[in-house]
């Protein structure tokens, strides 16, 4: 498997020896009088790629496409959660029902507890609000339906980002790790949206060849399977360039009849354009 050529090569600010998985979804806009079949609102098409991505090695290990219709929260019905893991979410995927499922295959979850959330406290740690925690407390839900659909604690931290001057109130399931790192094992979770802004910045899945929903998903499938070859490239080949350079010298050089590993050996600035002074990095 792909993930395991960059084991040991994670950024994450939080050591952990399991894995740490982002899960996340993209709307696609299409238009609707042509691509007939992606309903999304009366006027406008559209498709959602929806995403678990590794954020140890920044590779996706499912991927699901459908109408842009389709709330990202069914997709937890259709993941395989692994025991010890952990799943790190936004508030559009809190389903207490769905998170429960999580929480009794042994796996963790951490997402942002919605504003209209109903709970009592039964339990309160101490925090250092010099490191932004503002409380970090155990608590169970008050309404019947949510009681019901998750019935065991969870733990409701509170946090307030100094960089950004906003607050985030989390909900895991975990009671191990500190608030300091569930706070840091959700900052990671935008290594999700930088991989679906660097697909649509550098592989063609803006606009499409067919017209068909067989021809769309087929495009896109493309796109991630170029990224994952890519990857794969890199690293067993040992390559110091970018993914972007990366494709863009095997753009030039697809027919030349040279080893992969020979075409990389020599600097090949030329071949590649010149790249805007924000340019999306990965595995850099």
């Amino acid at each position: 498997m792909t993930w395991q050529l960059y084991i040991g090569d994670s950024d994450i600010e939080v050591f952990l020896k399991e894995n740490v998985f982002a899960i996340d979804a993209t709307t696609i806009d299409l238009c609707l009088s042509t691509f007939y079949w992606a309903i999304f609102r009366q006027t406008k098409g559209g498709i959602k790629l929806h995403l678990q991505l590794n954020l140890k090695t920044a590779i996706p290990e499912f991927i699901y496409i459908s109408t842009a219709s389709v709330h990202e929260v069914h997709i937890l019905d259709m993941i395989q959660f692994e025991e010890n893991s952990f799943y790190v979410m936004d508030r559009g995927y809190v389903d207490y029902k769905r998170l429960y499922k999580i929480h009794i295959r042994n796996a963790f979850f951490i997402t942002r507890a919605k504003s209209n959330m109903d709970c009592r406290t039964t339990e309160r740690f101490p925090v250092d609000r010099s490191n932004g925690i503002i409380y970090d407390h155990i608590v169970v839900l008050n309404n019947f339906y949510p009681a019901r659909d998750y019935p065991d604690k969870l733990r409701r931290i509170k946090f307030y980002d100094k960089e950004k001057k906003k607050m985030f109130i989390f909900l895991t399931n975990n009671f191990h790790l500190k608030a300091t790192e569930i706070a840091k094992l959700f900052k990671e979770r935008w290594k999700i949206e930088l991989f679906f802004k660097w697909i649509k910045q550098h592989l063609k899945i803006k606009s499409f060849w067919g017209q068909s929903e067989n021809a769309v998903k087929t495009q896109v499938w493309i796109a991630v399977s170029v990224y994952v070859l890519i990857a794969i490239a890199k690293k067993r080949f040992m390559l110091k360039q970018t993914l972007y350079e990366i494709i863009q010298i095997l753009s030039i050089s697809i027919f030349e009849r040279v080893p992969i590993n020979e075409l990389f050996k020599q600097t090949q600035k030329q071949y590649v354009k010149e790249q805007k002074d924000k340019q999306l990095n990965i595995f850099e």
